[in-house]
Order: structure tokens, then C-alpha cells, then sequence
């Protein structure tokens, strides 16, 4: 027996990923198959899933950036000198 599920996407995300799944020789119905029993067999989502919350340092980074208080390098030494301070 077979049920159906209704899922709504983007237009854009559904034939992107429509795209990849006939590449390599499966169409919708049995990727989200083959998802879901992943789900089943790993008692969970079977791929780790995070915030991708930046560092302290990163965070310092991204604010230098926004107010324009970007480093400038003359060289690539100068740089890879910098880094590796």
C-alpha cells in the first residue's frame, strides 16, 4: 500500500534538485523514498543538522567589514605573515 504526501517547495529548489536526482537515474517519488528510509534506519535525520553561528573572531571580522575597517596587504607575504600571527 502507498500513500502520498504533499510537500510544498520553491519552484527553483524543486527543479534544481529534480535536475540532480535524474542525473543520476532516480526521479522525486524515490529520492524522498530513499530519504525517508534513512530517516527510519537512523532513527533521526541522516546528516547533521547546525546553526551556523560564526566565532568570536569571525563575528569581530564581519563587524571591521561592515564599518569599512578592513586590513589591506601590499603582498601575499604580508598577508600570509599576518595570518599566521
Amino acid at each position: 500500500m502507498s500513500s502520498t504526501i504533499t510537500v510544498r517547495v520553491e519552484d527553483k529548489l524543486k527543479k534544481e534538485a529534480g535536475d540532480v536526482f535524474r542525473e543520476v537515474g532516480m526521479d522525486m517519488s524515490t529520492a524522498i523514498t530513499i530519504y525517508l528510509k534513512q530517516v527510519v534506519r537512523t532513527n533521526g535525520i541522516p546528516f547533521p543538522i547546525s546553526a551556523e553561528i560564526p566565532n568570536a573572531l569571525t563575528l569581530k571580522a564581519i563587524q571591521e567589514a561592515e564599518k569599512g575597517k578592513m586590513a589591506s596587504f601590499s603582498s601575499i607575504d604580508e598577508l600570509m605573515e599576518d595570518l599566521n600571527d
